[in-house]
């Protein structure tokens, strides 16, 4: 839909509804004329057909919000096929009168578009795409790049740590034989005229909804070419490998999948570049675990040293042991901290060292030892552990 068409179509008097109609009321009535005019309902008619086709455009328009306002606005500008500037009558009152076929290209040789695509380019964006230069030489709206799907491997330290890994890439860019544009060397491409250089195309279903879906026409791109660039045949687009410096950030779990903004395939037409996402997968540590943003440990620690309690020395993931106080009387299981010897969290800080405790029951005892044991388990004269279990329920 052109912009002409906003201004010259009155789309509320369509669906039969005043300018002030509330959003609910443009829809009821938008509906009841949908099943009216609908073609399943109206076989062979062609002027059922047109009828339908005319109330989903003005939906379209002023079934949306934003788009309404901004066609309101249009028609406060524009309406009436001229043209008013502020402040002023038709006649001397300092406002000016243009004809609207001149602003959008339909005027003479010396009308307003012949200075440079009329007022529809002007106007830009402002009616969703719908004011083009019909010029067919016209290049179409930048596009963005492709987003990019790899993984990378790394070690549990670099994990925890944070690493530069490099990951070679293969990755859509423009052609550089025609630049990008498709079109062979000394032509140039035209405006897709089935989406007007949108690269999309919207279709009413089933009266109700309305789906929009890359146009069949140029396949999404916005331009169609006459004469195919021979490298790549019309696309646009070729292929580059390259290698990446791609920095994984500390406390990167396994499987996370980390957005790397920008560095995807390359736009065309001046377009922003796409993303890059990396799938990291962690390899497990013989010893060291991960929670969150602690480390974990299992520590076997003997009878003994539970018992009587003892000074024992522990690794950290940076090779660098620490010395661990145990309490004399440590029951198997209990948890010890060791602060600041855990992952990286973003601020730069570190999160913790969870120990747990194993205490190691000997299997073989040599006569002296089992003789020291039964002599300890006489002097200690330990209550009976159990008797809690048999009470009386």
């Amino acid at each position: 839909m052109s912009t002409k068409d906003w201004i010259e179509k009155d789309f509320y008097k369509v669906l039969g509804v005043s300018k002030t109609a509330e959003q609910d009321e443009i829809k009821k009535s938008y509906r009841k004329l949908a099943r009216k005019f609908h073609p399943d309902s109206n076989q062979g008619d062609a002027g059922a057909e047109a009828k339908f086709k005319e109330v989903s455009e003005a939906y379209d328009v002023v079934g949306d919000a934003k788009k309404r306002k901004e066609y309101d606005e249009a028609r406060r500008l524009f309406g009436s096929g001229g043209f008013r500037m502020p402040g002023g009558g038709q006649q001397g009152g300092g406002g000016f009168n243009f004809d609207v076929g001149d602003l959008f290209n339909r005027g003479g040789q010396g009308g307003a578009a012949s200075a440079g695509g009329g007022l529809g380019d002007i106007l830009g964006g402002m009616f969703g795409g719908g004011g083009r230069s019909s010029t067919s030489t016209t290049t179409a709206r930048p596009r963005r790049g492709q987003d990019i799907e790899t993984e990378a491997s790394i070690e549990f330290a670099e994990a925890v740590n944070g690493v530069t890994v490099g990951l070679r890439m293969t990755s859509d860019e423009p052609c550089k034989t025609c630049r990008g544009t498709g079109a062979k060397y000394g032509t140039v491409p035209k405006v897709c005229l089935k989406c007007e250089g949108t690269g999309m195309q919207t279709s009413v279903q089933g009266g109700v909804f309305a789906m929009t879906e890359p146009c069949t026409e140029c396949k999404g791109r916005g331009l169609v070419v006459d004469q195919p660039c021979e490298t790549c045949h019309g696309s646009g687009r070729g292929q580059s490998s390259k290698t990446m410096q791609v920095r994984i950030p500390a406390g990167v779990q396994d499987n996370q999948r980390i957005r790397l903004k920008g560095k995807g395939a390359a736009g065309e037409r001046g377009g922003p570049s796409g993303d890059l996402y990396v799938t990291v997968h962690v390899h497990s540590h013989r010893v060291f675990g991960r929670q969150g943003e602690h480390l974990t440990l299992n520590v076997p620690v003997s009878f003994t040293e539970a018992a009587l309690g003892a000074e024992i020395k522990v690794p950290t993931l940076d090779g660098l042991p620490v010395t661990v106080r145990i309490p004399a009387g440590t029951a198997n299981g209990s948890k010890l901290r060791v602060r600041g010897k855990g992952s990286a969290r973003r601020d730069g800080t570190k999160g913790d060292m969870l120990l747990t405790l194993e205490v190691q029951v000997p299997h073989e005892l040599t006569d002296e030892q089992r003789t020291k044991l039964q002599e300890f388990n006489s002097a200690s004269e330990q209550p009976d552990l159990r008797a809690g279990l048999f009470g009386s329920s």
